[in-house]
């Protein structure tokens, strides 16, 4: 019984973690180009 739960665990954080990568690398957000980020204009 322990071994049954032990797996369950494992194949979650396994989903969580291949879940986390696919929307970080994926699902990006689209950049502004208003954005003053590159060039340090002080701006905020």
């Amino acid at each position: 019984m322990n071994n049954y739960i032990q797996n369950i665990l494992v194949v979650l954080a396994l989903a969580a973690a291949i879940g986390f990568l696919v929307k970080k690398f994926f699902f990006k957000k689209p950049t502004s180009s208003k954005a003053c980020g590159k060039d340090d204009c002080g701006c905020h």
